[in-house]
C-alpha cells in the first residue's frame, strides 16, 4: 500500500477531500432509513414516538410533531428527505469531481516520471527492456494504480464507514437482527482473502503473457515491410496466435476464479437476506420490531453485505496494483545514465585523443576493444575500417557517452572525456547511424526537429549540403511531404541524407557517419564528403563504413582489427602494406577504376 500511496503524497489535499466527502456519503445515507421509519411508524402507524427511537435530529423531529395532518405530515417529511437527498447528491458529485482531477494529476506525474526516467536511462538498459513490456508498464499499469487510488481506496474507507453506520442504526433498532446479519461476514471475508491470494499471482503471470503478446504485435507492425517480403505472414499470424491463445487461457483461469468468487459471494449475500428476513418476520410476529422498523432494517442491509461483498475486488484490485506498482517501480528504480557524469562544458574545436582505451559490455568478462590508440586533430576527416563486430560502432558510441569505456582514457581537446556533461558533449559530436530513425511528420519538420527555431533558407541550405534537395523538390508537396512511421516511404539513401541534413543543422565541431552514407551511391557519397567539407573547413568527421572508396578519401584511416588498431595512415600507405585493408582493397580495387573513370567524365555535379 505504501508503494501505491506514494504516487498520491503531492496531492494529499485533493486525497484528504476525497476521504471526507467518502466518509461523509455513508453516514449521511444512514439516516435515510430513518425518514421512512419515521414515516410508516409514526405517521401512518400512529406510535407514540419514543427518546432516541427515532435517530433523526432532534430540532427535526419537533417540527415534524407540529403538523397534525398525517398527508401534511408526509409531504413535509418527503420534501425534507428530498433536499436531504439532494445535499447528498451534491456531495456526492463533488467528490466525483475531485476523484477525476486526483485521478488525472497522478497518472500525468506517473507517466511524465515514467517517460522522463526512460528517456534518462543508459544505452545499454535501452537495449535491454522490450518495447512493448515498456509501453504497458506506461499506459495499462499506470491506470492500474490510478484507479486503485482514487476508486478502490476510497472504496475502502466507504466501506468501513458503510458497515459501522449501518451495523450501528440497526443495532438501535434491534441488535438482533443486527447480529443475524452479521453472521455471515466471516464467510464472506474469509472467501475474499483466498481470491486476493490467487488473484495476486495470477495478474502478474497475465501481465507478462500480455507483454509478451504486445511486443510481438509491436514487432510486427515495425517490421511489415520484412514480413511481406519474406512472405511470412503465415508464420507471424501463428506467432501471435500462440502468444493470444496463452494469454486468452490465461485470463480464463482468472475469469473462472472470478466467476466462482462472485456466485459464493451473491449466494451469501441472498442468504443474508433470507436470514435477516425470517430474523424480522419472528421478532414481528412476537411484537418485537414494527412495519416500519423491518423496512429500515432491509435498507440497511445494504449498508453491511453489498460492501463487505466488492471487498473481494477492492482486494483483487489491490492485488492488481501492487503488481503493476512493482512493475512501474522496476523501471524507475533502474539507474540514470546521469548518475555517472561530468561537471565540465569546454569549447570543443575537434581534437580528439584514445589513450590505452578498453571496453567491454557489462554481460561479459571479454574486452570488445583492447587498448586502442590514435589521435584525430581538429579539422581532419578520418575513416575507420574493419570487419564486422570489429567495434567501430563501438568506438562512435564512445564518444558521444552512450558506452562508458572501463580502462583507458579519452581526450577531447586534452580534457577526459569523462569530465565532460554528457549532453554538453552531444551537443557538439553529431552521430548520423546507419539506420536513421524519421519521425511520422514532414521533411521540413523532421530535418528541423533538433532546432525548431532553424529558417527555411537554413533548411534548404544543409538539405543541398546533404544531396537531398532535388529529390525533396520532386515530390509534389516538396518539403511538406509526408515521409510516413520511420520513413517508409523513402528510399534508405533519401532517409540517410534527411538525417545528415538534421545533424547538420546543429553545426556542431564534430561528426560521426556511423556507416550511413552506405545506402548512397558513390557518386553522392563523394559529392556529400565534398560539400561538408567545403561547407566547414574546421569540421572534424569520423566515417565508419565497409566502403574503400568512401575511405580511400579520408585524410588518415584507422584500422580496426579483432578490437585492436592494426594500422593507421592514408590510402596508399595501407594499400601498399600487408594487412586487413590491404585485403578489402585488392577485392573492391577492381571497381575503383570504373569509379574514378565515372566521376572524372564529368557525371558529378562537382
Amino acid at each position: 500500500m505504501k508503494g501505491i500511496i506514494k504516487w498520491a503524497k503531492p496531492y494529499k489535499g485533493l486525497l484528504l477531500l476525497v476521504l471526507f466527502f467518502t466518509v461523509i456519503n455513508p453516514l449521511t445515507y444512514s439516516f435515510v432509513p430513518q425518514f421512512i421509519r419515521y414515516i410508516v411508524n409514526v405517521i401512518l402507524g400512529g406510535g407514540e414516538l419514543a427518546e432516541g427511537d427515532i435517530t433523526l435530529p432532534a430540532f427535526l423531529l419537533e417540527f415534524y410533531q407540529t403538523f397534525e395532518n398525517p398527508l401534511t405530515a408526509i409531504v413535509i417529511v418527503g420534501a425534507t428527505l428530498a433536499i436531504f437527498q439532494l445535499l447528498r447528491g451534491i456531495i456526492m458529485f463533488l467528490n466525483g469531481y475531485v476523484k477525476g482531477k486526483l485521478g488525472e494529476s497522478i497518472s500525468y506525474d506517473m507517466r511524465i516520471q515514467l517517460y522522463s526516467h526512460i528517456q534518462n536511462l543508459s544505452y545499454s538498459k535501452q537495449n535491454e527492456i522490450e518495447t512493448g513490456d515498456t509501453i504497458q508498464r506506461c499506459t495499462s499499469d499506470v491506470e492500474t494504480v490510478r484507479s486503485f487510488i482514487t476508486a478502490q481506496l476510497p472504496e475502502l474507507l466507504y466501506i468501513i464507514f458503510s458497515f459501522a453506520s449501518g451495523a450501528i442504526q440497526m443495532a438501535l433498532i434491534d441488535y438482533r437482527i443486527m447480529l443475524i446479519t452479521l453472521c455471515v461476514i466471516p464467510l464472506t471475508l474469509t472467501a475474499s482473502f483466498i481470491y486476493y491470494r490467487y488473484v495476486s499471482k495470477k495478474f502478474e503471470e497475465i501481465e507478462e503473457v500480455e507483454a509478451d503478446m504486445t511486443t510481438v504485435l509491436q514487432e510486427n507492425v515495425n517490421g511489415v515491410r520484412v514480413v511481406k517480403a519474406f512472405n511470412n505472414e503465415i508464420f507471424e499470424i501463428e506467432k501471435f496466435n500462440n502468444k493470444s491463445q496463452k494469454y486468452r487461457d490465461e485470463s480464463k483461469k482468472l475469469n473462472n476464479m472470478m466467476g466462482f468468487y462472485w456466485g459464493t459471494s451473491d449466494f451469501l449475500t441472498f442468504l443474508q437476506y433470507g436470514l435477516t428476513v425470517t430474523a424480522c418476520i419472528i421478532l414481528a410476529k412476537n411484537k418485537a420490531v414494527d412495519t416500519g422498523d423491518i423496512i429500515a432494517c432491509m435498507m440497511y442491509i445494504g449498508m453491511l453485505v453489498w460492501p463487505i461483498r466488492s471487498l473481494g475486488r477492492i482486494i483483487g484490485d489491490f492485488g492488481k496494483s501492487v503488481v503493476s506498482a512493482k512493475r512501474i517501480d522496476e523501471i524507475l528504480d533502474m539507474p540514470s545514465e546521469y548518475e555517472i557524469n561530468g561537471t565540465k562544458k569546454p569549447s570543443i574545436k575537434g581534437n580528439i585523443e584514445f589513450k590505452n582505451v578498453s571496453f567491454k559490455f557489462d554481460d561479459t568478462n571479454d574486452h570488445l576493444l583492447n587498448n586502442i590508440n590514435f589521435n584525430i586533430k581538429a579539422g581532419e576527416t578520418i575513416a575507420i575500417v574493419g570487419k564486422t563486430g570489429s567495434g567501430k560502432s563501438t568506438i562512435a558510441n564512445i564518444l558521444v557517452r552512450m558506452l562508458e569505456y572501463d580502462q583507458g582514457e579519452v581526450l577531447i581537446d586534452g580534457i577526459n572525456l569523462k569530465e565532460i556533461d554528457k549532453k554538453w558533449i552531444r551537443e557538439n559530436v553529431g552521430i548520423v547511424l546507419q539506420d536513421p530513425f524519421l519521425y511520422a511528420k514532414s521533411i521540413k519538420e523532421n530535418i528541423r526537429i533538433a532546432s525548431s527555431r532553424a529558417t527555411e533558407e537554413k533548411v534548404y541550405d544543409v538539405a543541398k549540403v546533404a544531396a537531398i534537395h532535388e529529390d525533396i523538390m520532386s515530390f509534389a508537396l516538396g518539403y511538406d511531404t509526408l515521409v510516413g512511421e520511420k520513413g517508409v516511404t523513402l528510399s534508405g539513401g533519401q532517409k540517410q541524407r534527411i538525417a545528415i541534413a538534421r545533424m547538420l543543422i546543429l553545426n556542431r565541431p564534430i561528426m560521426i557517419f556511423d556507416d550511413s552514407l552506405s545506402a548512397v551511391d558513390t557518386k553522392t557519397d563523394l559529392m556529400i564528403r565534398n560539400r561538408l567539407k567545403t561547407n566547414n573547413q574546421s569540421l572534424t568527421s569520423i566515417i565508419i563504413t565497409h566502403r574503400i572508396t568512401t575511405a580511400k578519401e579520408a585524410d588518415r584511416i584507422i584500422v580496426l582489427e579483432n578490437g585492436t588498431v592494426s594500422a593507421i595512415g592514408t590510402h596508399q600507405q595501407l594499400a601498399n602494406q600487408e594487412g586487413l585493408y590491404k585485403q578489402l582493397w585488392d577485392i573492391q580495387g577492381a571497381l575503383e577504376d570504373q569509379f574514378v573513370t565515372y566521376v572524372e567524365g564529368g557525371e558529378t555535379d562537382e
